[in-house]
């Protein structure tokens, strides 16, 4: 979805606004100090348990519950490169309670943090294949999002269109071709009747719709649908779209249209998050590269 590309990890404490990406977009790197860079690159490489013996540094001599939640939230990205769901979402957890402390002094930007790293453990687990976690993290989000209270900052619709999003996706992974359509079209109407959050979240429409296709076979509208996804202004640097057109040119035959996509995405995963947790590896099997940056 729409898990949009993410602000940098210390920005995600301050104050936000409507960010324009989904948590499934590119979230932004965790670059707060010369060692979380260290560490950031070591996962990169593919060496995430060197990386991690940092992290867990950082999270020991955190200055404050601020900065421990934000070594935590790396922490669970790290493990997002080795695919595992659980340990991710064991760390996000830990970031949404101290997020829960601050529902009094920040009750908007609280709420909304608390869906974010929900969304984000989905995010980590559809990718992962855990499509069960997967689901109760993406409902979480929602139901923790929709809790902000008046004056609301990020729009009830933002959270609707998320999960919407994310139930498509989930249900083409589950081969549930008519349940994923019809969420596309729930998708459709939330994007039309909000032309505010739509003009934020439009760009993540075409990405929905290819998923879909190419989970469910119709590798000819995944194609046209996510080169449309890829073009679109601030997409152009996500190297998952990219990855899942490269998948889709693979299995249409084109190996080299595919490699090609396959080394532009590789290329272009070089943030601390999701997106690049997922494709770095994933890549480097497929290439046969060497885990190295």
């Amino acid at each position: 979805m729409p898990t949009r590309p993410f602000v940098a990890l210390a920005l995600a404490f301050a104050a936000t606004s409507l960010l324009p990406r989904l948590t499934e977009a590119q979230p932004g790197s965790a670059v707060t100090s010369a060692p979380m860079q260290r560490a950031a690159q070591l996962d990169l490489a593919g060496s995430t348990s060197q990386a991690r013996v940092i992290f867990q540094a950082l999270i020991d001599s955190a200055a404050d519950l601020a900065a421990r939640a934000t070594a935590q939230r790396a922490m669970a990205i790290s493990y997002a490169f080795d695919g595992d769901c659980a340990s991710t979402g064991k760390y996000e957890e830990v970031v949404i309670a101290y997020w829960a402390t601050r529902e009094q002094a920040e009750p908007q930007n609280a709420f909304y943090q608390e869906g974010e790293m929900a969304d984000e453990a989905a995010r980590v687990c559809i990718d992962a294949g855990d499509l069960a976690a997967a689901e109760r993290w993406y409902r979480r989000g929602y139901e923790d999002g929709i809790k902000e209270p008046a004056p609301p900052t990020h729009a009830r619709s933002l959270w609707e269109y998320r999960l919407a999003h994310a139930l498509g996706r989930l249900a083409a992974r589950r081969g549930d071709t008519t349940e994923a359509r019809r969420q596309i079209a729930v998708a459709r109407r939330i994007l039309d009747g909000d032309s505010a959050m739509a003009a934020q979240q439009e760009r993540f429409f075409p990405y929905l719709v290819g998923y879909v296709a190419l989970y469910t076979g119709d590798l000819a509208t995944a194609e046209a649908q996510l080169k449309q996804a890829v073009d679109l202004r601030g997409n152009q640097r996500d190297p998952f779209l990219r990855c899942l057109l490269a998948q889709t040119l693979e299995r249409l035959g084109r190996r080299e249209e595919a490699t090609a996509a396959y080394r532009q995405a590789y290329d272009l995963a070089t943030a601390h998050n999701p997106p690049a947790a997922f494709v770095r590896p994933f890549v480097r099997r497929k290439l046969g590269l060497p885990a190295s940056p």
